[in-house]
């Protein structure tokens, strides 16, 4: 649409001064017609040609955030049965185990997978299906349902599960699901950690921005055959920190789908810092060496986030802060350098609370939101929504800064103008920062996942 009468209107346009010049009379041009007709030409078809390549802007104009059923709650009481049936952990793994659920940060209204409430736990596969079908299913008709979009539009889909890559791929069960159209542009990333959700929207975002069209983000996580059995600690941990959950985004580049969404993108920006050895192995999928898969979480984790961390902002500041703000920070690295306190020179990072109303942190656990609180200096209402979906849902993967989204909404915080800052980290080690605009006020929705709980929130964590 914008290229056809982007060049339409070059043609208007010559059109138009072609007949002017040729009724003009003689002494009236002061410059020969050709040579005047020429530079007309060029600017018009320039002109053209900057209308028809300039990127489309993109909106969200809803998602929808999946609430497993009541009775698959996961908490520490039904953990510690689900151990003691399995008869798979020795004495000390249980311990293990029971230390850093008290830890985690996690309440006991968190979700687990179908896999583990089930009598035959050797039936993995199976259940990673009915996993990742019901929590997509229920998103997907969810978003369609509100934005009432139908189907038939969608020109990209775009679906994020790091842990499980079946054949046919779980983008051509929805294609089968919801019957898209046949020429639809799907993707199906795997592999990617928990940054898989920002990382889609980037991807949703260079498609859509060459011409109008619908693209829709679903990012979902196979918990349950990931769930480990066995003896290796780093392995452990993830028993105690995943959980079920799913969230579909629905994305477009047609200005007329303007007036109904709810937010407009601004910025997205990704760093990836595998290079590094300790960054690449901080967290991988492995042999346990006794025949047991599993996910490795390293005690250098945090250490590595907080490098990514600072990493990414520096080369992010630029791009989003206001220059009193990066003044602001120059001026006190400046200051601590010529005193000769290089350490603390160092420590220094601007104040993104100047550039975002909300931030959305991934929340990988307890100790990563510690960590960016503090290499950020976030007070204890930035990091609350973070904290808060731990504690509810438990670390969702990839969907959790949806969750933390909705989070806004509910507490009735978010308003027309306000920027929102989506940070994730991934295996690999990679980060991905997404940057929103509010275009209206934020409500609370019907499948809002906090709609009947928001009441009691925040509320502290055990120590």
């Amino acid at each position: 649409m914008q290229q056809i009468s982007a060049g339409a209107a070059s043609i208007f346009i010559f059109w138009v001064l072609t007949v002017t010049l040729s009724l003009a009379p003689q002494n009236f041009l002061p410059l020969p017609t050709l040579p005047l007709l020429s530079i007309l030409w060029c600017s018009s078809v320039a002109a053209a040609a900057y209308l028809s390549s300039r990127p489309l802007p993109i909106f969200l104009l809803d998602y929808s955030c999946y609430r497993p059923d009541p009775n698959n709650r996961c908490s520490l009481e039904t953990c510690e049965y689900i151990g003691l049936r399995s008869r798979r952990y020795s004495t000390e793994s249980a311990d293990f185990m029971r230390a850093i659920y008290r830890k985690s940060g996690l309440g006991d209204e968190t979700y687990g997978p179908p896999y583990i409430f089930q009598p035959d736990l050797a039936a993995k596969f199976p259940y990673a299906i009915v996993e990742a079908d019901e929590g997509m299913s229920a998103a997907v008709a969810s978003v369609l349902s509100k934005a009432d979009v139908p189907s038939e539009k969608i020109s990209t889909l775009i679906v994020a599960c790091s842990m499980f890559s079946p054949a046919p791929s779980l983008a051509s069960l929805l294609v089968n699901r919801f019957r898209f159209r046949p020429d639809i542009k799907s993707f199906n990333l795997s592999g990617m950690g928990c940054s898989a959700g920002t990382l889609g929207v980037d991807l949703a975002a260079k498609i859509l921005r060459r011409s109008p069209g619908y693209a829709l983000l679903v990012v979902t996580e196979a918990t349950g055959l990931n769930w480990y059995f066995g003896e290796n600690r780093h392995m452990l941990v993830t028993n105690c920190i995943f959980r079920a959950g799913t969230a579909a985004a629905l994305l477009s580049s047609d200005p007329a789908g303007r007036a109904a969404a709810k937010f407009q993108l601004t910025k997205t920006f990704r760093t990836h810092h595998g290079s590094d050895d300790a960054a690449y192995n901080a967290a991988t999928q492995s042999d346990d060496g006794y025949g047991g898969i599993g996910v490795a979480l390293t005690k250098d984790l945090v250490r590595v986030a907080g490098a990514s961390l600072r990493s990414h902002i520096s080369a992010l500041a630029p791009r989003v802060l206001p220059a009193s703000e990066l003044l602001r920070y120059a001026w006190r690295v400046v200051r601590s350098l010529a005193r000769g306190e290089r350490k603390e020179a160092a420590s220094h990072v601007p104040d993104f609370t100047a550039a975002f109303e909300h931030v959305c942190i991934h929340a990988g656990g307890k100790a990563v939101i510690d960590a960016i609180g503090r290499i950020m200096g976030f007070s204890d209402r930035v990091v609350e929504p973070a904290r808060m979906c731990l504690h509810r849902f438990g670390n969702t993967s990839s969907s959790l800064v949806f969750y933390e989204l909705s989070y806004f909404e509910a507490k009735g915080r978010l308003r027309k103008g306000d920027r929102v800052w989506m940070l994730a980290f991934g295996t690999g080690f990679k980060a991905c920062s997404v940057v929103w605009r509010a275009l209206k006020d934020g409500s609370v929705a019907p499948d809002n996942p906090w709609r009947d709980c928001v009441h009691r929130y925040p509320v502290k964590p055990s120590v």
